[in-house]
């Protein structure tokens, strides 16, 4: 992945825990598309600072958590419990997990950092028992389309923001539905829906535009699912 989180893992996280598009769209977005987690072993792919994996072990689940930047790890490691399961690993590789390990998966606006989703995918099908889903936020599509004005092929991209204070650049990749639709096939994982929510009920007012508007295109969220034997017969 072409962004290295490990030079603003602190302002990320400082900025992610109050803004809106992070605090109050995407993570109430995922926690309610992951819906009830108790007793469940639930995998918080590219799991950050450990923001989605805190609400999960609130929420009664057993959490695993990998992500790629060693400083986003450690402040993960502070926020949360001694039982969390937290790693240093890249989606572009093998996962250090056993198959049929988790219950369910979140990916929290990580799989925009892949050219090629499948093997990513497969690898994620591998640890998801049968019938485990997996709920992914990525950038919505018509996103860069509006931006670039053009939208046919993937494409990678960089996107400048600033960060609690600290200007960072993030080199993403630019799918279209149809690539999103035909990488989930062929890893063998099944979709089961996509979602374009509104912001939560509790954002603060200050947080809006002038407009007042509750949804936006942002990010799209897509449900899969490892399918079971039974499923693929």
């Amino acid at each position: 992945m072409g962004t290295n989180y490990d030079d603003f893992a602190a302002e990320y996280n400082a900025d992610n825990e109050r803004n809106l598009l992070n605090a109050y769209y995407e993570r109430p977005a995922m926690l309610d598309l992951v819906g009830d987690v108790s007793g469940q072993h639930v995998l918080d792919i590219g799991c950050g600072a450990g923001p989605l994996a805190e609400k999960l072990t609130q929420g009664g689940a057993r959490v695993s958590g990998f992500d790629s930047s060693a400083q986003m790890i450690e402040i993960a490691r502070q926020r949360l419990d001694d039982n969390v399961d937290l790693q240093v690993a890249d989606l572009a590789e093998p996962l250090p997990y056993g198959d049929d390990s988790f219950d369910a998966a979140c990916a929290s606006l990580v799989l925009h950092y892949l050219p090629d989703w499948v093997d990513a995918l497969i690898e994620i099908r591998r640890v998801l028992r049968p019938g485990g889903r997996l709920v992914a936020s990525v950038n919505h599509p018509l996103l860069f389309a509006l931006m670039e004005q053009r939208y046919f092929g993937i494409e990678q991209y960089e996107y400048t923001h600033t960060f609690d204070g600290r200007e960072a650049t993030l080199t993403m990749w630019h799918h279209t539905l149809d690539d999103i639709s035909q990488a989930i096939t062929r890893s063998g994982m099944r979709l089961v829906s996509l979602h374009e929510p509104s912001i939560a009920d509790d954002t603060p007012a200050e947080l809006l535009d002038e407009s007042g508007k509750r949804r936006f295109i942002s990010f799209l969220f897509i449900v899969m699912e490892n399918p079971s034997e039974a499923a693929t017969v």
